[in-house]
Formats: structure tokens, C-alpha cells, sequence
């Protein structure tokens, strides 16, 4: 498989991801619960990039993921965390920008947890599979300094221990499959956002 043509030349890249859910911790609960019907918000950029901020909308149906995104700036970015989005609704063309600020006025969504970490990525064009290694995955509390990374972290997993994650549309190659099921890989969830939760809570109880 070949390096993700985005990766930058080291070999990996960061990610910054600030999620959202609503009043009643619904993102929260659905996820440890497991149930098949399932959505989350998050605004996400790379690097230190503040060019390319996108707001995505990743729903699971069926243990199937599908995501809706669009990019934002930082206006709109800065509008949508500090909840000035009445006028936004109106002004705006951009459909999922619409769906989130529904969500915000009519269930109270707002940002809960940053989370971040390294991913390196490799990509399989012919069968569009994608695998992916997450490492040094943190969360944070401190979600007004989301842009600038200035903020406290707490490491999600034990030292050393990170996340591989194979995604395909229909068809797994065998070779691939192979190579994870030689290993002796079980397949599991894993959520960052309900982790990342989970010690912000822990810490700040």
C-alpha cells in the first residue's frame, strides 16, 4: 500500500478534533450503548493549518460509517463555538452548517472535548481501502484555545498502545486480511470521543 498523497513528508500527520453533543450527553451514551443509529459533530483541521477547517457530520448505520463535511473559516468557526448563529443560519449557503446550528438550537449542542493525535495513513486506490494507524491519542478540556493548541492534554491509552483501523466500501483484499488476521487482531469499537470523555471526567471529578 502507498502513504496517503496528504502525508507530509515525515510520515504522519496530527489531527485536532473538537466534538460536540447536546444536552443530554446523547453522543456520549448511544456510543458506549452500541446502538446501530448514531451521529456525531466535530470540527476538525491538520497541523498547525487553520486554512482548511472542516466541520464534519459522521453518522454510523448497521456498524456502517458514513460522513457528511464542508470547510469552514475561521469566522464561521468562531460564530458556531461561541453560539452566534442565529444570523448565520440565514446568511449561510452551506447546508451542513445549517443541520449543526438545528442541532445547537433545538437539543443545545456544544463543543465538549478536544481530542488530538498522530496518524500515519496508507491507501489502496483500486479497492479504495484505507489503513490507518492512531497514536498518541489526548483529550483536553480547554476547549476555548482549540485553534491555537495551547492547551493541556491527557493521554487516552496506556503508553505504546495505539489504534489500527482498516476501512473499506465492499471488498477487504486478502492480503490485507491476511496480514491483520496473522497477528491475531480482534475486531473492536473504539471511540475517541467517548475516551476522551471518559478521562476529561475522571481528571476534572
Amino acid at each position: 500500500m502507498e502513504l496517503d498523497p496528504h502525508t507530509p513528508t515525515e510520515g504522519r500527520y496530527l489531527i485536532h478534533s473538537l466534538y460536540f453533543d447536546d444536552y443530554k450527553d446523547t453522543s456520549v451514551y448511544t456510543t458506549n450503548s452500541g446502538l446501530s443509529k448514531r451521529y456525531k459533530w466535530r470540527i476538525r483541521y491538520y497541523g498547525h493549518d487553520l486554512s482548511y477547517i472542516v466541520l464534519e457530520k459522521k453518522e454510523k448505520l448497521e456498524g456502517r460509517c458514513h460522513k457528511k463535511s464542508c470547510k469552514l473559516t475561521v469566522e464561521e468557526y468562531n460564530n458556531i463555538v461561541s453560539g452566534d448563529i442565529t444570523d448565520m443560519f440565514f446568511d449561510t449557503d452551506k447546508k451542513l452548517i445549517k443541520e449543526l446550528i438545528v442541532d445547537m438550537m433545538t437539543r443545545d449542542y456544544r463543543p465538549k472535548v478536544i481530542v488530538d493525535y498522530e496518524r500515519i495513513a496508507y491507501v489502496e486506490e483500486i479497492t479504495n481501502v484505507r489503513v490507518t494507524f492512531d497514536m498518541k491519542i489526548s483529550a483536553s478540556y480547554q476547549l476555548e484555545n482549540f485553534l491555537d493548541g495551547d492547551y493541556q492534554s491527557f493521554y487516552i491509552l496506556p503508553s505504546g498502545i495505539n489504534v489500527l483501523e482498516v476501512k473499506f466500501d465492499e471488498i477487504l483484499p486478502s492480503y490485507i486480511r491476511n496480514i491483520v488476521e496473522s497477528y491475531g487482531f480482534k475486531q473492536m469499537s473504539f471511540s475517541k470521543y467517548y475516551y476522551g470523555r471518559k478521562i476529561i471526567n475522571s481528571y476534572i471529578i
